[in-house]
């Protein structure tokens, strides 16, 4: 039996996963919550933000994310692979700093206009 902190919503549930039957969740108070405990065991998978170098902007760094959840295991791979980056200014919101993360379809975006 897992216990895990539920981070779908405000109420922090407190969840209890069993292993043994199929991952059953119990203790959260909404179905979201047991969808998530059954992710986060079998198939967890995070979004993942940071910064990447920027030359010619107002600031060094500009802040990126995923646009949508990877698996846990690949993230030291994906920020492997922002070190490698450089942006040039300017740079807008919403665009496309690393296309198909690790090959999982997801990208890294600015979160910021430089």
């Amino acid at each position: 039996m897992k216990e895990l902190i539920c981070i779908v919503c405000p109420q922090g549930c407190t969840l209890r996963v069993d292993e043994d039957h199929d991952c059953a969740v119990t203790g959260n108070r909404c179905p979201r919550g047991a969808e998530y405990g059954k992710q986060e065991l079998t198939h967890p998978t995070r979004v993942v933000t940071s910064t990447v170098r920027c030359v010619g902007g107002l600031h060094p760094r500009c802040p990126v994310k995923t646009d949508r959840p990877i698996p846990k295991e690949l993230v030291f791979q994906a920020m492997d692979c922002l070190n490698k980056v450089t942006l040039t200014a300017p740079v807008r919101t919403g665009d496309v700093v690393v296309a198909d993360v690790c090959g999982t379809g997801a990208a890294f975006v600015a979160t910021r206009d430089l």
